[in-house]
């Protein structure tokens, strides 16, 4: 091990969970190998430059370089460590299930280096019921010393949201902790300490929240655990796709979504986050886990509509956006049309399952000329876009210079912030699609369309012998068989 109170660790993969979790655990004094098989990435990283934006891991990797090296190699990161981290990604495959293949390959060249003392082995990728068994099952074939009590699986979730990936790591809600060996449960306890105590020197630039005490840790059989990441990112969706619904019908009676979620979410047994309604969830967790929920209720035989319905609004809602666009401009073909924001939130690049890509696309489709802007995201969909076409805007302003409308995908501050007035000034059309409610107000001469708030369409209530004229009832059976509120 390594100094008093210190862990030697390694964390195979850095994307974003393995990346945050390893500057992270050396910030609170652990010694930590960064190890991935994309040489590139560890070269980039060694040279202490960072393949992913987040706000402060720059500052946080500069103040741990002394705790932390990067690696591509097995043969030197697995055997000194005490806790091994798995953090590959876990795509969907075309049915919606979770992709495995790169937990298999890091599970199997992890058991071939194992030391043959105590290690504990930690899933932190987001996988299905059962995974920890059978990684368990991969270092019992691959070991070249297997004993059951020294290659101990431990299955740990990862809570954190893009953009505030190290407020949430360094001052969690809970830790959640599974499996069936206690020692293995010890281990990790011993590893978190510094968070469990909240005994470590918060870093000016994510300071400990006022009030904050400590997390709470939840220790649970394995099985427990890997289901609660799932049934966690589900019940997010949810909400989302909720307020989604909910805003569709605002649109038709000429209520407000906002007004009606900040009902809905004083209510302490619902609350208010996630609840705001706009172009749909995006990133990499929700409909990846939610589809992987769905298929694992497929394999045992049980169905889950909820879970899908939570998918095909949130797949409606992305369509929504070009039906408000088409409702104003109609034929797209040549139109120009500005795409604000990139990523699929604010304070992130990560573009996967981002609005705006599935946007650019269908106007592409439509003959649209796309000039997009983003704050951070831009460099990455340079790389990651090639298949889309795309002008690319190097502020607001000239994005918006000559544009027939302006679709609001992510509400970064530098959006909310506008000054909306003049920006527009620039537009040939002054029409606003804001998919995430962040105008205030209707700038002056501009048409705005926003999700949950349009003006009511006139609609005549329909009951079974009730007549209505100009929204007063005229004819009614008798008052026991009219329809109750």
């Amino acid at each position: 091990m390594a100094q008093s109170g210190s862990l030697n660790v390694t964390v195979v993969g850095t994307g974003y969970v393995g990346l945050g979790t390893a500057v992270m655990l050396a910030y609170l004094g652990h010694s930590v190998t960064g190890l991935d098989i994309d040489q590139e990435k560890v070269d980039m990283l060694s040279r202490g430059e960072l393949p992913i934006y987040e706000p402060g891991l720059d500052r946080m990797l500069i103040e741990s370089r002394e705790r932390i090296h990067w690696t591509t190699d097995y043969g030197s990161a697995i055997p000194q460590a005490d806790v091994i981290f798995i953090c590959v990604g876990t795509p969907s495959n075309v049915d919606g299930s979770p992709n495995l293949r790169y937990v298999s390959q890091a599970a199997q060249s992890v058991a071939e280096n194992l030391n043959g003392k105590t290690q504990v082995i930690v899933n932190k990728s987001t996988v299905p019921v059962g995974t920890g068994d059978w990684v368990t099952r991969i270092i019992e074939d691959h070991a070249r010393s297997y004993h059951a009590n020294r290659y101990l699986v431990v299955s740990n979730p990862e809570f954190l949201r893009e953009g505030t990936a190290l407020f949430d790591s360094l001052y969690p809600d809970r830790i959640v902790l599974g499996s069936d060996n206690q020692e293995g449960i010890d281990r990790m306890r011993a590893l978190y300490a510094p968070l469990l105590e909240q005994d470590f020197e918060a870093p000016a630039y994510v300071p400990r929240p006022a009030g904050y005490v400590r997390p709470e840790l939840i220790t649970t059989a394995l099985s427990s655990a890997e289901m609660i990441k799932y049934a966690a990112n589900a019940f997010l969706a949810l909400k989302i796709s909720f307020a989604n619904e909910i805003a569709g019908l605002c649109e038709r009676v000429g209520a407000d979504i906002s007004e009606v979620t900040r009902g809905i979410g004083s209510d302490q047994r619902i609350g208010p986050r996630f609840l705001s309604a706009g172009a749909g969830w995006g990133g990499s967790c929700f409909g990846k886990d939610t589809a992987a929920l769905i298929s694992t209720g497929q394999e045992y035989g049980y169905t889950m509509p909820i879970l899908q319905a939570t998918i095909d609004v949130n797949t409606r809602q992305r369509s929504l956006i070009i039906t408000k666009l088409q409702g104003h401009l109609h034929r797209l073909k040549g139109k120009r049309v500005a795409v604000l924001g990139m990523a699929y939130k604010p304070n992130t690049d990560d573009l996967r399952d981002a609005p705006a890509h599935d946007t650019i696309a269908r106007l592409n489709e439509l003959g649209a000329t796309v000039v997009a802007h983003d704050p951070i995201a831009m460099p990455r969909a340079r790389r990651e876009w090639t298949h889309l076409r795309y002008q690319e805007a190097g502020s607001v302003e000239d994005a918006l210079r000559g544009a027939d409308a302006v679709i609001i995908t992510t509400e970064w501050e530098e959006y909310c912030r506008l000054d909306w007035d003049r920006a527009l000034q620039g537009m040939r059309q002054r029409l606003v699609i804001d998919t995430r409610n962040i105008l205030t107000r209707r700038p002056e001469g501009v048409t705005l369309e926003q999700i949950g708030k349009r003006q009511p369409t006139p609609v005549v209530p329909q009951f079974d012998g009730v007549a209505f004229e100009d929204g007063v009832v005229v004819a009614a059976p008798r008052n026991d068989t009219l329809p109750l509120a």
